[in-house]
């Protein structure tokens, strides 16, 4: 179970995921002999869990009795894991056969802490490759977008598709919670890994099919709950991160100008999503 001296763990997070597990746990379970494979259930109330436990009794099932969130489930998976290395997989991901090589053999780079995958993201019915970001701070505000995938660098390493050093996760103290139940806490563990003076880097060799529509964020919340949590989490990372005091005057200057603009448009997710990010960012722990 190890690959250039490393042991690897893959942890899969799961909500009401059955059918998807059923569909793509097969190119995981490829792995078995290289890798041990957790699922992190996160309180679902479909029969996900004994849907595993009955089709693949080798995988360790970890069962949340009530619903927390990506970054919860996650942390708790690299907490239980056993792997110097863990990878982090949705349950709307199916891994090439050739992907766990390339993944795992920067690691011999110690500053490295993790690796992005090329995520060939099923999207319309068309294939668009995602895995690597591009960050940048404009007017107090964190803006990210996707790279092209022509070179090794990258802002993130995406939560649903790449490997982790679990020696550094745990020095950097995990995915902040706060972003519960999902988006932006990979990008916030990332830029806190590279501000601490660690690597995050993109492998276009190491291969992932992502089909996005099928994921449970789009089966079981609006279009409009999904757009508030990703401007609160927008906020609740610009608030924690900004750089000098240059971006916090910028910041300062310009929330209220996107509120007002967003208040004329009737985009009424954005206020909520900043109100909520206050409150969330200063009050929850």
């Amino acid at each position: 179970m190890s690959m250039n001296h490393f042991s690897v763990s893959i942890v899969i997070p799961n909500w009401n995921g059955r059918e998807l597990l059923e569909k793509h746990l097969p190119s995981v379970v490829y792995f078995r002999k290289q890798a041990e494979i957790i699922i992190v259930d996160d309180g679902s109330d479909d029969d996900s869990v004994s849907f595993v436990q009955k089709t693949y009794p080798f995988i360790r099932v970890i069962k949340k009795d009530t619903h927390e969130g990506f970054a919860g489930s996650v942390n708790t998976g690299v907490r239980q894991a056993r792997g110097d290395i863990v990878i982090l997989l949705n349950t709307d991901v199916e891994p090439e056969k050739g992907f766990l090589e390339p993944l795992i053999s920067p690691f011999t780079d110690s500053r490295v802490f993790a690796v992005g995958c090329m995520d060939k993201s099923m999207e319309n019915e068309r294939v668009v490759l995602r895995g690597r970001g591009i960050g940048r701070w404009e007017k107090g505000f964190y803006i990210h977008k996707r790279g092209e995938v022509n070179a090794s660098d990258t802002a993130w390493a995406s939560g649903g598709s790449s490997a982790f050093r679990r020696s550094l996760w745990n020095e950097l103290g995990g995915m902040d919670t706060r972003f519960n139940p999902f988006y932006w806490e990979d990008i916030d563990l990332s830029y806190r890994a590279v501000q601490a003076g660690y690597k995050i880097l993109f492998e276009s060799r190491s291969v992932v099919n992502h089909y996005h529509e099928e994921g449970s964020i789009m089966g079981e919340f609006s279009k409009t709950h999904i757009r508030t949590i990703a401007y609160r989490n927008q906020f609740i990372f610009s608030i924690k991160h900004l750089p000098s005091w240059s971006q916090r005057i910028l910041f300062l200057f310009w929330v209220p100008i996107r509120l007002i603009q967003s208040l004329c448009h009737g985009n009424f997710s954005m206020i909520v999503g900043f109100f909520s990010a206050i409150v969330r960012f200063f009050i929850y722990r």
